[in-house]
């Protein structure tokens, strides 16, 4: 069997135009050499177009000739292989972008003294006994050997003071009691770098002479430790904050309970 007849139309147009890409580079060769000054500039214009025409052709049989190769399978990476080989996903590209976006446009975290302001509810007056608020000591009886502030407090003290008039009060037994508070608060510099001056330290001798102290200077808020003053204060006072390690099992709806008052205003 003939070659021309066992070969497809599409191998023989490709042998045709292989003869006819031979002869026009031969006849383009042939020229030049000879004299370009022979040819007009049509003329030389005509034969590079024909040129260009043929090899796009060409090269456009031959993507259509050819049998299409397989794709080769991705090959699977060995667990050791370090990410920074691996091609970026664009999933960790919009999580990047995500975490940029989020760091610029995070809320703001609010000031101690932005918190102290909403928590105390713009109260303009608070009332504060000392014992296990202030001071470290817990009864009458500590304060007659000595007075210690809590360090943790100060920073709130301070705040309460910028925004509302403080008053601080506690039941002593003696006179020497009443020296060490005030002693342990100036050395604190509790007169000094806040609003609270002394005479806004008041001293009683019963329980029921710092409850009086709080009725006459009707507070927006006062902070106790006694379960039974907050009782009896609920129906006076427009809120009140009763601060001990337990919860009291019942208090009015305006009474708050914490551990602390820097972890009610949350700075501890």
């Amino acid at each position: 069997m003939s070659e021309s007849s066992s070969s497809s139309p599409t191998e023989e147009i490709v042998r045709l135009i292989k003869r006819l890409s031979a002869y026009v580079t031969f006849k383009m060769s042939s020229l030049l050499s000879t004299s370009l000054r022979n040819l007009d500039s049509r003329s030389v214009g005509a034969i590079a177009g024909l040129a260009i025409a043929v090899i796009f052709t060409w090269r456009a049989l031959r993507t259509t000739g050819e049998p299409q190769r397989r794709q080769p399978k991705p090959r699977m990476q060995p667990p050791e292989t370090s990410h920074s080989n691996l091609p970026s996903n664009p999933a960790d590209e919009d999580n990047a972008v995500q975490d940029v976006v989020d760091h610029f446009f995070q809320p703001v975290k609010p000031t101690l003294g932005q918190i102290v302001r909403q928590k105390l509810s713009e109260g303009r007056k608070v009332t504060c006994r000392l014992l296990g608020v202030i001071l470290e000591e817990s009864s009458p009886e500590e304060l007659q050997k000595q007075a210690t502030v809590r360090s943790s407090v100060l920073e709130v003290l301070l705040e309460i003071t910028k925004y509302s008039d403080l008053y601080l009060m506690e039941r002593v037994v003696d006179d020497e009691s009443e020296a060490k508070v005030l002693q342990a608060l100036e050395t604190a510099g509790v007169f000094t770098s806040g609003g609270l001056v002394k005479d806004k330290v008041l001293f009683c001798s019963t329980e029921m002479g710092r409850t009086s102290f709080v009725r006459q200077l009707e507070p927006d808020w006062h902070i106790d430790t006694n379960p039974e003053i907050s009782t009896q204060l609920a129906r006076f006072i427009k809120y009140q904050l009763h601060v001990s390690e337990t919860k009291p099992e019942r208090t009015a709806p305006n009474v708050f309970c914490s551990q602390s008052i820097e972890q009610f205003f949350g700075s501890a």
